[in-house]
């Protein structure tokens, strides 16, 4: 908590735990990736044990910035505890939970010296960032020196309210389409000198939400359009502009994949604009696409370590934004539990300390039933 490991510094957060993990025995590596134009990004995968299964704890030491340090009550880095809260930067997203999942895997290998499998952890720095390396170029780097996965949990605040609540074991896909509408432009005393680019922009918006994307799916909710920019860049009253710009994000399900989702918005702008709405649209590249890990053996060994230290099954959701779940999926089952996120990315930041020793439970208990049952398979 008092590194300041504001992406994409790695702040000396990842060299606490490369001396937490090597300590207990982690065979400890720590790449560092680079793209043009991008900051380079240090990232952390440990491993103890030589045999399978592997059970993989995934997370990010990254935070987001803290915004008007001015507004916070406490020192954002300080890492403070008062009245049972952990408050500052990263405390619910997500160095708390880290390091509470850590904390249960160390005490677990202590306990259970003896226990097959391996316990790896797979750590960026550049998930609050734009993700282009961090985790995605993590796992290729583990995959192309022989690591194999068999399952992961990654720690992603996932609770809306208690640690009872919610395991994640989807999530929707994310795309994002900017869209130019071009008229001419001129004096509003002479509109047929002129051609109203903002009349065709309402058209096209509205033809994008006058029919839902889909009904949902078993596990999905329905597709979401939000536009989230409208702008002429018009400062004057008497003059009709040139052109209007709008931005619109799409949260999906699993019923597309971003190539049919884009056709079938360009089809709706298509149809709606006809001959007369001169329009551009682009849909720009995307790496979030909606995946689901389907219940069964593992997602229900989760959900029974969390009511059993609960009291309460959790329910499985899809909900939420995207996380590196998305890159994660490509490698092995992953499932996403971690501590209450109401405050994450949020001026005073703070989770309960009890949460975060029943998060070390759960992910204790989980460790244990797993490994037996491996071991019986």
């Amino acid at each position: 908590m008092r590194c300041p490991s504001v992406t994409p510094h790695e702040g000396g957060a990842l060299a606490l735990l490369d001396a937490v993990l090597s300590a207990e025995g982690y065979t400890v590596h720590r790449p560092v990736f680079s793209a043009p134009g991008m900051p380079d990004v240090e990232n952390l995968y440990a491993r103890l044990g030589t045999e399978g299964p592997v059970l993989v704890i995934a997370g990010h030491t990254d935070v987001v910035p803290v915004g008007d340090e001015a507004a916070w009550t406490r020192d954002p880095f300080a890492g403070s505890v008062e009245n049972g809260i952990l408050h500052g930067r990263g405390a619910c997203d997500m160095k708390g939970g880290l390091a509470a999942m850590m904390a249960a895997s160390l005490r677990f290998r202590r306990e259970n010296p003896d226990s097959s499998g391996s316990i790896a952890f797979l750590i960026t720095g550049d998930e609050e960032g734009p993700a282009v390396n961090g985790t995605v170029k993590l796992l290729d780097w583990a995959h192309q020196r022989g690591e194999r996965f068999d399952h992961c949990l990654l720690g992603e605040p996932t609770n809306p309210a208690s640690m009872s609540d919610m395991i994640k074991i989807g999530r929707r896909g994310s795309l994002t389409g900017k869209l130019t509408v071009n008229g001419k432009q001129g004096h509003v005393g002479y509109p047929d000198l002129a051609d109203n680019p903002i009349r065709g922009m309402v058209r096209l918006l509205a033809a994008l939400e006058a029919t839902p994307l889909d009904q949902g799916t078993r596990h999905f909710d329905p597709s979401n359009l939000e536009v989230t920019t409208l702008d002429v860049g018009n400062p004057a009253s008497n003059v009709v502009p040139a052109q209007a710009r709008a931005v619109f994000n799409i949260r999906f399900n699993d019923v597309w994949t971003p190539e049919t989702l884009a056709a079938e918005i360009e089809r709706r702008l298509r149809d709606a604009a006809g001959n007369s709405i001169r329009y551009e649209l682009v849909v720009q590249p995307t790496n979030a696409v909606a995946f689901m890990t389907e219940p069964g053996p593992f997602v229900n060994l989760v959900a029974d370590a969390v009511e059993a230290e609960t009291g309460k099954r959790p329910a499985l959701s899809t909900t939420g934004g995207t996380s590196d779940a998305r890159f994660i999926k490509n490698y092995c089952p992953v499932v996403e539990y971690g501590v209450v996120g109401q405050t994450m990315h949020q001026v005073d930041e703070c989770v309960a300390v009890a949460d975060l020793v029943t998060l070390e439970r759960i992910t204790r208990r989980l460790l244990g039933t797993y490994f037996a049952a491996q071991h019986k398979a």
